[in-house]
C-alpha cells in the first residue's frame, strides 16, 4: 500500500521528472501543476493528473501559492513535493500547506525559517557546535563604528552578507575599513530591494575555500544520518558547474567527524527531511556558512556513491515512517561526477532559450541523464537555464571523469547553444584532473582563456 494516495509535484524540469518517477516507483499518483508554457513537459504527459496554475511567469505559477492549494484541494491529493528552487525553502508555503490540511515533503515550516535567515542559522548551528565563520555572530546594527570593531576584530578582508541572500546574491567583500561603511549600505538596499529584508551581517573572507556540503536526512523519530560530502568548488559567480562525490582530500575521520556534527545538529533543531549543510574548507577546517532545506541539484551523486534514493526517503519520512537505514549502513563506494547541462552560450554564458532540433541522451557504464528535453521541445525563456545534468560513476575518480567525457561527446543536443563545450574543457584542465582546487578556480581559468 502506497503511503500517500496521490501527490502534487509543485515544480516543473528534471526535478519534477525526477520526482513523478520516484511516486511511480512506489505506487503514488501523481499531480502535475505546470504554467502555460510548460503544458508540454515530459513530466505534465506521465502524471496521472494535471493542473494549469497561470501563465508563464513564474510569480503567476509556480510561485502562485493559492492556485498550488487549489489544485492540491480539487484533485484529492494529500501531499506536496515542492522540489527544489521556487518555494522549496518557503516556510510560510510550508506553513499554508499545512494549514490546509496538507502534508508538506520536506522540514517543519519553523525550521525553514530558522535555517532560511542566514543570521538565526549560524546562531543555531554556533549553538549546536557546527564550526562557523568567524564574525558579527548575529545582524549588523547601523552602527558605523560597532561594524568597524568587529571587522578590525575578525581581520580584512572580510564579507557582508544579505541574512536571506542566497544564489550568490547581496554580498561583498570589503578588504580595507575605508570601504567598510559604503559596502554595508549598498549591501543594505540590495538586500531590502531583492529579499525584502535589509538585515546583514559580517564574517571573516576566506580568500582560498572549497566548498563542501553534507548530505543529511532525519526523521520525525529523532533519526538522522548523514550520507558523506560533496565538492562544489566548481563555480561560477557563486553557481555551481560541476559537483562531485566524495571530495578529494577528505578523510574518513574528517568526515566522520563533520557528519556526526552535523547529525547533532539536526537532531538539536528537529530537523525533517532531506537537507544539506554548505561548508567552506579552508586550512584542513570546516565553517559553516548555510543550511539548505531541501533536496539539491547535486543530490544523484550521493545517491550514486551511498546506495540511497533520497527523493524515495523524502517521502517516507514526510509519511512518518523512520529512516530505512542506519549511519552503520551507509557506505560510501566509488566516485561520481555531475555535469550541469545549461541552455546558454558556454562563452558569454547568456541563456539561449529555443527549440531542440535533436537530442540524443548518453548511456553506457556508470551513467546517468537527468533531463525532461526530448526532440522538438521548445525550451521557454521564463525560467532557470539548466535543462539537465549527466551524472558519471567510477570505481575511481579517473573513470568517472573517462566516463563523463564519453557521455559529453556522445550527447547529441542540436538547435540551441549549451555550455556541454565548457564541460569538454574542463574535464580536459590539468587543475581540475588534479582536484582539490578553490571556489575561485574556474573563474580565475576562464579570465586566462579569454585573454
Amino acid at each position: 500500500m502506497a503511503v500517500f494516495e496521490k501527490i502534487v509535484i509543485a515544480n516543473r524540469g528534471e526535478i519534477a521528472l525526477r520526482i513523478l518517477r520516484a511516486c511511480h516507483a512506489m505506487g503514488i499518483k501523481t499531480v502535475a501543476v505546470h504554467s502555460t508554457v510548460d503544458r508540454n513537459l515530459k513530466h505534465v504527459a506521465m502524471a496521472d493528473e494535471s493542473v494549469c496554475i497561470g501563465p508563464a511567469p513564474a510569480i503567476e505559477s509556480y510561485l502562485n501559492v493559492p492556485a498550488i492549494i487549489a489544485a492540491t484541494e480539487v484533485t484529492d491529493a494529500v501531499a506536496v513535493h515542492p522540489g527544489y528552487g521556487f518555494l522549496a525553502e518557503n516556510a510560510d508555503f510550508a506553513e499554508r500547506i499545512e494549514e490546509s490540511g496538507f502534508v508538506f515533503i520536506g522540514p517543519r515550516p519553523e525550521t525553514i525559517r530558522l535555517m532560511g535567515d542566514k543570521v538565526s542559522a549560524i546562531q543555531a548551528m554556533r549553538a549546536a557546535g557546527v564550526p562557523c565563520v568567524p564574525g558579527s555572530d548575529g545582524p549588523l546594527t547601523e552602527d558605523a563604528a560597532e561594524a568597524k570593531k568587529i571587522a578590525r576584530k575578525v581581520g580584512y578582508p572580510v564579507i557582508i552578507k544579505a541574512a536571506a541572500g542566497g544564489g550568490g546574491r547581496g554580498m561583498r567583500v570589503v578588504h580595507t575599513e575605508a570601504h567598510l561603511n559604503n559596502a554595508l549600505q549598498l549591501t543594505r538596499q540590495e538586500a531590502g530591494s531583492t529579499f525584502g529584508n535589509d538585515t546583514v551581517y559580517l564574517e571573516k573572507y576566506l580568500e582560498n575555500p572549497r566548498h563542501i556540503e553534507i548530505q543529511v536526512i532525519a526523521d520525525e523519530h529523532g533519526n538522522a544520518v548523514h550520507l558523506g560530502e560533496r565538492d562544489c568548488s566548481t563555480q561560477r559567480r557563486h553557481q555551481k558547474v560541476i559537483e562531485e562525490a566524495p571530495a578529494l582530500g577528505i578523510t574518513p575521520e574528517q568526515r566522520e567527524e563533520i557528519g556526526a556534527v552535523c547529525v547533532e545538529a539536526c537532531k538539536r533543531i528537529g530537523y525533517r527531511g532531506a537537507g544539506t549543510f554548505e561548508f567552506l574548507f579552508d586550512g584542513g577546517r570546516f565553517y559553516f556558512i548555510e543550511m539548505n532545506t531541501r533536496i539539491q541539484v547535486e543530490h544523484p551523486v550521493t545517491e550514486r556513491i551511498t546506495g540511497v534514493d533520497l527523493v524515495r526517503e523524502q517521502i517516507l519520512v514526510a509519511a512518518g515512517k523512520p529512516l530505512s537505514f542506519t549511519q552503520q549502513d551507509i557506505q560510501i563506494r566509488g566516485h561520481a561526477i555531475e555535469c550541469r547541462i545549461n541552455a546558454e552560450d558556454p562563452v558569454t554564458f547568456m541563456p539561449c532559450p529555443g527549440l531542440i532540433e535533436a537530442f540524443h541522451a548518453p548511456g553506457g557504464p556508470g551513467i546517468r541523464t537527468e533531463t525532461h528535453i526530448y526532440d522538438g521541445y521548445r525550451v521557454p525563456p521564463n525560467y532557470d537555464s539548466m535543462i539537465g545534468k549527466i551524472i558519471a560513476f567510477g570505481e575511481t575518480r579517473d573513470l568517472a571523469i573517462a566516463r563523463m567525457r564519453v557521455a559529453l561527446d556522445e550527447m547529441v543536443l542540436n538547435g540551441i547553444k549549451t555550455n556541454v563545450a565548457l564541460h569538454k574543457w574542463l574535464l580536459h584542465d590539468p587543475g581540475f584532473l588534479k582536484g582539490g582546487f578553490n571556489i575561485h578556480y574556474l573563474e580565475k581559468r576562464l579570465e586566462e582563456r579569454s585573454d
